[in-house]
């Protein structure tokens, strides 16, 4: 599979604007489901390289790489065993060269997903790391001296289930790991290691990346006294991060990862970058202070450039007033930094189907995003309208899923291949391996090439919508003011020196009226089906329809 170089914008360079990330749509793929191209069943870079010429069709301004670096793929990925070159299943550092060429030559950034937190341990670092006490890796990673009973060395707990002390018996002593016991945690409290990290980052950036996506931002430093974490009452407890059923949302988990020191080695890697004009979207994983975090981490112009947190991961549909809670909870919190927004990724359930939504619901939130202040992620297939997949026990891959089965089924039924061919049995994602998950017999009927030829499907409203934010420079880098709700009308206003824009949605099933707000505005957004005002003056908005109006000044600086 080629790309069509003839067809292709003549981007001989990117932009070099250091606020790029600014406003940017940002698409993931998770490259073991987006194409195969050797027929093994599993996607690859070439893959990317091919269908790069549809992703830069959507209008996005970048796309985010899921990891795939060499690894055991205990956690797919996340269990990285080199961080300097490409796992043989997804191909080699020449294809990676490949796919930042080609994203190139199509105007699109490229960012890769880094694992900082954590390696494998079949990690050269931790194989000599464990051998003994006294080796000069021997303290790069987090290891503790049982309790005198032998029990771990304190309470803390994995994401993944247990505790997040694992025995060794080589050493005679525990070793921290917040996700499987085959993802030793490294010790940012030694130089050295934040050294070799802040290498790795220098490697991509000369190898052309754009920025990075920075996998579990907040757990990369450890409270040294390895304090208890203190529990939470059961009203208390949320889960975000993790299932219900995993008493890892039992604790307040301040001491085994959102620690302070954290803060100084994201400086560190953002003074790296800069030289590059490089951009990084941090995660920010935590039950009880994330968009506190985000604040923290994205505030002025020497930490991370954006986070995001999980509020529009959520499991319940956002009504207008949580969609306005979470805006002003920002602003209040963060609103010197910059948040990243997303409703679906490789962790989570598809929105479609978390929040149950109609098709005009699901438009309706498209929208919406692309009217919010911050950047967007879009996770491969959602602009298809891709539901979650019922995979079978027998089918499922991710460790998690197995572990609390059958009350949490895990991440697989997000992560299923795309399907760009309705006419083949597995969707044109393999030319004839057996894909590494099922390919859902109900995705084919969604696949591309029966999207791209109904009017109606939901793809062509995500090219309208990115198309509008690119429009109007006050969404994508405007204030966020006058967020107000009535009844289940959302409603703000985006503004910067030359342009206001009135935004309101009806985020009900019931059709409402409004009053749009005094002045002279022009009423835009058609295209999205946004409405118009009456001659009377109202606003009729049927169920999640858009009302979008416009101001535009003179700009006193020119």
């Amino acid at each position: 599979m080629n790309v069509n170089v003839q067809n292709a914008p003549q981007h001989t360079h990117l932009e070099k604007d250091p606020d790029w990330w600014r406003g940017a749509v940002i698409y993931q793929i998770y490259p073991r489901s987006f194409q195969d191209s050797n027929g093994d069943g599993i996607g690859d870079l070439l893959g990317i390289v091919g269908r790069i010429p549809y992703i830069a069709s959507l209008g996005v301004d970048a796309i985010w790489i899921s990891p795939f670096f060499t690894s055991p793929m205990k956690d797919f990925g996340y269990d990285v065993s080199d961080y300097c070159d490409v796992d043989p299943m997804f191909g080699s550092l020449a294809d990676f060269d490949a796919v930042i060429e080609a994203a190139h030559m199509w105007g699109l950034k490229v960012m890769i997903d880094l694992v900082l937190s954590h390696t494998s341990d079949e990690h050269p670092w931790f194989v000599e790391s464990r051998a003994s006490r006294d080796n000069k890796r021997a303290d790069w990673y987090v290891w503790a001296d049982a309790k005198p009973d032998g029990t771990p060395p304190n309470n803390w707990l994995s994401i993944f289930g247990g505790s997040a002390w694992q025995w060794d018996g080589a050493r005679l002593q525990y070793y921290m790991h917040n996700f499987l016991t085959s993802q030793p945690d490294l010790n940012f409290h030694n130089e050295e290691v934040q050294q070799a990290l802040l290498g790795v980052a220098k490697f991509w950036l000369d190898r052309g990346v754009d920025g990075f996506r920075l996998d579990t931002i907040n757990f990369y430093t450890h409270d040294a006294k390895l304090r208890d974490n203190p529990p939470l009452r059961p009203e208390e407890r949320q889960a975000k991060i993790a299932p219900a059923v995993n008493p890892y949302t039992w604790q307040n988990h301040l001491y085994d990862k959102s620690r302070p020191e954290n803060l100084e080695f994201l400086k560190r890697l953002r003074a790296v970058m800069k030289p590059y004009n490089a951009a990084a979207v941090g995660e920010v994983g935590d039950d009880q202070r994330g968009l506190e975090i985000l604040g923290e981490y994205t505030r002025g112009d020497d930490a991370m450039h954006m986070c995001y947190a999980f509020e529009l991961l959520s499991g319940s549909t956002p009504t207008a007033e949580y969609v306005a809670q979470v805006m002003r909870d920002i602003e209040r919190v963060a609103g010197d930094g910059w948040a990243c927004w997303a409703y679906s990724n490789h962790d989570v359930e598809r929105h479609v189907s978390r929040w149950n939504l109609s098709p005009a619901a699901a438009r309706g939130f498209v929208t919406l995003m692309m009217c919010l202040k911050g950047s967007a992620c879009i996770y491969q297939g959602e602009e298809l309208g891709l539901p979650e997949a019922d995979i079978a026990f027998e089918d499922l891959q991710d460790p998690y899923g197995i572990e609390f089965w059958p009350d949490f089924k895990g991440r697989d039924g997000c992560r299923t291949p795309m399907v760009w061919d309705s006419h083949e049995a597995l969707g044109g994602f393999t030319p004839g391996g057996r894909p590494w998950l099922p390919v859902p017999a109900e995705h084919l009927g969604l696949a591309v090439d029966a999207a791209e030829e109904d009017p109606g499907a939901l793809i062509h409203h995500y090219r309208r919508a990115i198309a509008f934010r690119h429009t109007h420079q006050a969404l994508k880098y405007g204030s966020i003011e006058d967020i107000a709700v009535d009844g289940t009308v959302l409603s703000f206003r985006r503004r910067t020196e030359t342009e206001d824009v009135f935004f309101a949605m009806n985020m009900g099933e019931e059709p409402v009226t409004i009053a749009p707000p005094e002045g002279d505005w022009m009423a835009v957004g058609a295209e999205l089906n946004a409405a118009h005002p009456r001659l009377e003056g109202q606003i009729y908005l049927a169920h999640w329809q858009p009302s979008i109006l416009l101001q535009r000044f003179e700009d006193e600086a020119a």
